[in-house]
């Protein structure tokens, strides 16, 4: 087929999928391979995030089952099971013994499920994912995917098991899944804005969250709970918000890893132990070996100017990635309506497995991941890395043991404050 007609098919394709999500049919009608209509799904990782990706699967299933759910603390399990058998009825078939509370509730679910989501703390997220291909369970796995290089590396060593095994692991960094972006990326590969020279991401928006310590709570509960909050669970702002910035802008540069990143950072509004060690903004310039330059921006302060964009600048013209738009020499506007972009790749996931063509997003799940890595520690440390010192490294930080009465990586002084980085001292290692 030409290449015209071949992109003619994939829009042909996108549209079609699309319609039908906008329209409620449901889009997987095929046989499971093993002989059932029904695929087994479970929930590790109860929160908002987890409850959105569990109606996100059966939205784009009808004959997804979710049966088994896990989750540290008991109570979530509970909630997010009547919040599900509300908007889902007869999809939800978690009866008492198939809720897991505990560090090892994952194992259980992975035992029952043909299919596993998982949503949970960053830190968890390369451990799970590399246990259920593993043991031979499809994937979705939320952003980001590892805090840390040894954990990007486990993302694709889970990856290249996966290809092995034929399973299908789709990532939670959904804009890839967005018919307009992938539409308007489309036209930036085929040319559209020359090569690009400079890249400008911008995630600016007001606080989010912080979870108020309760009585009776250990360090570690209080830091799961708050997890937002602590780097070593989350990768502070680059791993919560930039990294889907970061990871269209990978994107856009055909997944091509930067050859280095400087930044800078630190906490002005979001100051005290109430916020653990987050930071509440960072700008980090990504070099690239052709000469592009990647600008990103991250804030979440409140009370200042907010924005969420994605614009590329090319030697022909620029895009507004997420205004669907192209100008310059070959101006363009994406016609299509928004597309629900948690849906699709649900979507996405659950189509490959019914049809035996596996889809694995672990690449760019994991160099996008470590983007954020370093992001995050450019400001920490006011030094320069390079794409191969971060890929290579073997710095963790991890507690020694998982459990509610054990002592997370970072703890307070006697005044309760965290240990802060501190620029131009503290050291990537």
């Amino acid at each position: 087929m030409s290449e015209t007609s071949n992109r003619s098919r994939r829009r042909f394709l996108k549209a079609t999928a699309a319609g039908a999500l906008a329209a409620g049919l449901p889009l997987v009608r095929s046989v499971h391979a093993a002989g059932s209509d029904v695929l087994r799904v479970g929930l590790v990782g109860c929160g908002g995030r987890g409850t959105g990706a569990a109606v996100n699967a059966m939205n784009a299933d009808r004959n997804a089952r979710l049966v088994a759910l896990a989750d540290v603390f008991p109570e979530r399990m509970e909630g997010t099971r009547a919040r599900l058998q509300r908007s889902k009825g007869a999809q939800v078939a978690v009866d008492d013994d198939h809720l897991f509370a505990g560090f090892d509730g994952y194992r259980h679910v992975i035992d029952c499920a043909d299919v596993v989501l998982l949503a949970l703390p960053t830190f968890f997220h390369p451990h799970y994912l590399k246990a259920c291909v593993d043991a031979g369970k499809h994937v979705f796995c939320e952003k980001i995917h590892a805090v840390d290089a040894p954990g990007v590396r486990m993302v694709l060593e889970a990856g290249e098991t996966a290809r092995r095994k034929g399973l299908s692991v789709v990532s939670g960094l959904a804009w890839r899944y967005d018919t307009g972006v992938r539409e308007t990326i489309e036209r930036v590969h085929d040319g559209a804005i020359g090569e690009i020279v400079s890249i400008e991401q911008t995630c600016n928006t007001g606080f989010l969250r912080s979870v108020p310590r309760q009585p009776g709570w250990t360090e570690m509960e209080y830091q799961l709970r708050d997890w937002f909050d602590f780097f070593w669970l989350a990768c502070d702002l680059p791993g919560l918000n930039a990294v889907h910035n970061l990871d269209k802008a990978a994107w856009a540069m055909h997944d091509e890893p930067p050859l280095r990143c400087w930044g800078m950072g630190g906490r002005q509004t979001r100051v005290g132990p109430q916020h653990g060690d987050a930071w509440d903004h960072h700008a980090t310039v990504f070099e690239y070996a052709g000469g592009a330059r990647l600008h990103s921006y991250c804030r979440q302060q409140d009370g200042c100017f907010t924005d969420i964009s994605s614009r590329y600048y090319g030697t022909k013209g620029w895009c507004d990635l997420l205004g669907y738009r192209i100008d310059g020499e070959n101006p363009w506007r994406y016609s299509g309506g928004r597309s629900n972009r948690f849906d699709l790749e649900h979507v996405a996931l659950f189509s490959a497995i019914r049809n035996g063509t596996p889809v694995n997003n672990t690449l760019y799940m994991a160099r996008s991941s470590l983007m954020a890595v370093m992001s995050t520690w450019a400001s920490y440390t006011g030094q320069v890395l390079t794409w191969e010192a971060a890929m290579q490294s073997d710095h963790v930080v991890a507690p020694e043991r998982l459990a509610l009465d054990a002592e997370p990586p970072t703890r307070p002084d006697a005044d309760g404050n965290y240990p802060m980085p501190v620029p131009g001292v503290t050291r990537f290692v």
